[in-house]
């Protein structure tokens, strides 16, 4: 199946409450604790890229009350209710939200000690540009943690995932979800940028019935 864009920023009201009212408690959770695991520093500086509502941002800096963590969007709504569930938590000190493109990151090469992003890539109609970033701004020795969707093949399958998410979730939602299947990147078309711009030591998997993820332990780079 041909790839399908969507809008690169979800920066409607709308949009972005009812991305946020969608239950990802669980994934999220999940989410947090591999990207911990891909960093063994006692202080660290973190960059999460499309943060969305700041639901991960804020469980991680809740489990790591040592590291920073910048998180950044280009949409203001999604920014503005990030700051509401960091406020919430009483986080404003170790989390910073900022509006920045992920495809021209304003901080320095080698800034990061580890680098996340949580269903940023299918937003992006030039995904490269953000993993030419990505490798840019994180340190050499630095962790990694990137999860997606990725595209299925056919109709069927994606009728398939958007009939499993249960009923909890409004027509709003479903159609956000399918959408997002239809934009998404295939598993081969994920390794085949990742290779294109040199990002090494990684690994690329599909994580789930609908993710892949990237992921690199800093601590493989320390001896």
């Amino acid at each position: 199946m041909e790839r399908i864009l969507e809008p690169e920023v979800m920066d409607s009201l709308e949009e972005s409450l009812a991305y946020d009212k969608m239950d990802f408690t669980e994934v999220n959770q999940a989410f947090v604790n591999e990207a911990i695991a891909q960093c063994d520093l006692d202080v660290a500086l973190v960059l999460d890229i499309g943060t969305g509502p700041g639901r991960i941002p804020v469980m991680m800096a809740q489990s790591r009350p040592q590291w920073r963590i910048i998180a950044i969007d280009m949409a203001e709504t999604m920014l503005a209710i990030a700051r509401q569930h960091v406020f919430k938590a009483g986080l404003t000190a170790q989390i910073s939200l900022e509006l920045a493109d992920a495809k021209n990151l304003p901080y320095p090469d080698g800034y990061f000690d580890l680098v996340i992003s949580n269903s940023l890539v299918h937003h992006l109609p030039e995904p490269k540009l953000f993993f030419e970033q990505v490798k840019r701004v994180v340190k050499p020795n630095g962790g990694l943690l990137i999860r997606d969707l990725f595209r299925p093949g056919d109709r069927e399958t994606i009728n398939q995932l958007v009939n499993s998410i249960g009923q909890e979730y409004d027509p709003h939602q479903v159609k956000l979800f399918r959408d997002s299947l239809h934009a998404a990147l295939t598993l081969n078309e994920v390794r085949e940028i990742v290779e294109s711009v040199g990002l090494t030591g990684v690994k690329i998997v599909q994580s789930s019935d609908r993710h892949w993820s990237i992921s690199r332990s800093g601590s493989d780079f320390r001896f």
